[in-house]
């Protein structure tokens, strides 16, 4: 079988052209300059605007309109075959991870410390931040647009041509799920003019490692009927709406990927998921936090083993990823294979140790140094004599994982303020100073002082409950003396109804921008920080759109703040991103002792 032709086969596909410096080691980067993305092929925008018209609802929390005789598993077992991929998908020997943290960091240890053993992997996770190749890896590098166009039209001519009233397209994960699928099923180590065939095919994939993306019981993921082995992240009170109010309904979704008939070697840690299960030989599952002795030598060999994604929480997502991959590798009957001089079973294999040294997530624990805000010409982000621009980037939106985030900030900013360098003819020790107008200096006698802010960027789903999320980071931090000085809100550059990518054109008319909701949003804080006297009505004039504040706005004392009276000094919401971001270099750049975070 070979795939169907794209509708421009002779596009000359582009490239970005630039890219910014990773940090070897950590989940950290460094922007130098602006990146610029050359346009987009017509055929990558024709894809895109093929995937947004698979997005059935209008925001999160609405019903799909599909309807049908067939229930939602049942389409994709037809779509499968549609698609030539039943009989091929146990040939992928899955691991298969669902959970409502930690999941995605989970399944991107595990493709990090297979593929440091030698083997191939594909990778599958969701969402993407930029482009939606993302979701598609192939030994640790996305999918290329050449590739991902050749498997997309294919995917998409064939699901076509077999639509009825009963059997319509799958909306856009299920299209997604099932194009991850015939990737890794047909990616060969070389396509001869695009041409694949079923005869004789082997899999260049040794492993694919899948994330679930909602629940587990009907998420379209569930098709994948043997898996070699499957985990249960971190559980949450997320996705209520879909998956139950108690943890126990949420536990029973995500239960949903254990399959009836399985023999299962069930490492069971958490009290939610003590089933009594009809097991299939063979068939391991583990579920966190992990206290076999993998954790153990984890805990041990935290320091040394400088886990790329930053946060204590990635201790358990590690743990549960090494418990995953051991057991595949002995169901695959690999594990001596591979790891014949270092199988001891009290320690971790040296390749182990590089995967989760290496696991890199874009959005998760990451710290972004914004180099091009720095006035003096360094790249160097380990020189802290002066200050710049450092973004703490994750995507925190349940309670739990918020205090995580939260836990984990305060941790990279004292690393980053236990940094500064040492001057040799200083005798003082650290001096910190909490100011009237919320900095935090902090240096060493005779030497150059610089001064510390933290800025709270911020925008959520309006299905998500901001008090929830915003007290908890409030209280978390607060707990440990520290404060935000500014709270920034800001609208998502994405839109729910349509795929975009880093190059898609966004609109620049930020005039009639709806920001009723980040108005909201900073309401909702004005009462955490200042109490219920700071609840503004939603009709205040208040609300007019500013580009961006003045550069004074940074430095207002907070106590002059008054929300009751309809001024804000401690927050402010700006209409779009890129206007916040270059309103913050511009900060930085004219004030090279001040140091934003």
């Amino acid at each position: 079988m070979s795939p169907s032709p794209s509708p421009t086969p002779n596009i000359d596909y582009t490239k970005m052209s630039s890219k910014p410096k990773e940090k070897v080691g950590s989940n950290v980067l460094i922007i130098e300059e602006d990146l610029q993305a050359l346009p987009l092929s017509p055929a990558y925008e024709s894809a895109m605007e093929a995937l947004s018209s698979l997005i059935t609802r209008q925001k999160r929390g609405q019903k799909s309109d599909i309807v049908g005789k067939y229930k939602k598993l049942d389409r994709m077992s037809m779509y499968t075959k549609i698609l030539g991929l039943e009989e091929h998908i146990a040939g992928l020997k899955i691991i298969h991870v669902a959970g409502t943290k930690g999941k995605g960091s989970t399944c991107t240890f595990c493709e990090a410390i297979l593929r440091e053993c030698g083997l191939k992997t594909g990778l599958f996770t969701s969402p993407h931040l930029i482009d939606v190749r993302e979701r598609f890896r192939l030994d640790g590098l996305e999918i290329s647009e050449e590739s991902f166009l050749l498997y997309f039209w294919d995917c998409w001519n064939q699901l076509k041509e077999n639509v009825s009233e009963d059997l319509p397209m799958p909306p856009l994960f299920q299209f997604l799920t099932l194009l991850a699928l015939k990737i890794f099923v047909c990616e060969k180590e070389e396509l001869q003019d695009c041409e694949m065939e079923w005869d004789g095919i082997f899999f260049v994939v040794d492993v694919a490692i899948v994330e679930v993306g909602l629940g587990g019981e009907n998420d379209s993921t569930n098709v994948i009927k043997e898996p070699v082995v499957c985990g249960i992240a971190s559980l949450g009170m997320d996705h209520v709406e879909v998956l139950g109010d108690t943890l126990g309904k949420i536990a029973s979704h995500k239960a949903g990927i254990f399959k009836p008939d399985w023999q299962l070697s069930f490492q069971v840690v958490s009290e939610l998921f003590m089933y009594s299960l009809p097991l299939k030989p063979q068939v391991s599952a583990f579920t966190v936090p992990q206290l076999s002795e993998a954790m153990d030598v984890l805990q041990e060999r935290a320091q040394e083993l400088m886990l790329s994604l930053s946060g204590d929480h990635q201790l358990i997502n590690a743990g549960l990823a090494v418990s995953l991959c051991k057991s595949w590798l002995r169901s695959t009957g690999k594990w001596e294979k591979l790891l014949q001089n270092d199988c001891r079973e009290d320690n971790l294999p040296e390749p182990f140790l590089r995967g989760l040294s290496t696991a890199r997530l874009s959005g998760r624990a990451q710290i972004v140094h914004d180099v091009s805000s720095r006035t003096d010409n360094s790249s160097d982000v380990s020189n802290n004599s002066s200050g710049g621009l450092i973004f703490y980037l994750d995507g925190a939106h349940s309670p739990e994982s918020m205090e995580a985030c939260a836990r984990w900030f305060l941790n990279a900013v004292k690393e980053n303020r236990n940094q500064s360098p040492v001057s040799s003819s200083s005798q003082g020790g650290n001096q910190e100073k909490l100011c009237g107008n919320g900095y935090v200096q902090h240096g060493r006698e005779k030497e150059s002082q610089i001064t510390s802010k933290q800025i709270l960027l911020f925008n959520c789903m309006e299905v998500r409950d901001p008090q929830i999320l915003l007290s908890k980071l409030v209280n978390t931090c607060g707990s440990s003396g520290s404060h935000f000085s500014k709270a920034i809100f800001v609208p998502s550059m994405s839109t729910y109804n349509k795929v975009t990518s880093g190059a898609s054109f966004i609109p620049s008319d930020i005039t009639t921008k709806d920001l009723s909701w980040q108005f909201n949003l900073q309401r909702i804080w004005e009462k955490i920080i200042h109490g219920n006297g700071a609840v503004l009505d939603k009709s205040s004039k208040s609300e007019a759109i500013k580009l961006s504040p003045s550069r004074e706005f940074l430095y207002e004392d907070i106590s002059h703040c008054r929300p009751a009276n309809g001024y804000f000094g401690c927050s402010t919401v700006i209409p779009s991103l890129p206007l916040t971001i270059n309103w913050l270099r511009d900060c930085a750049r004219g004030n090279p002792s001040l140091r934003i975070q």
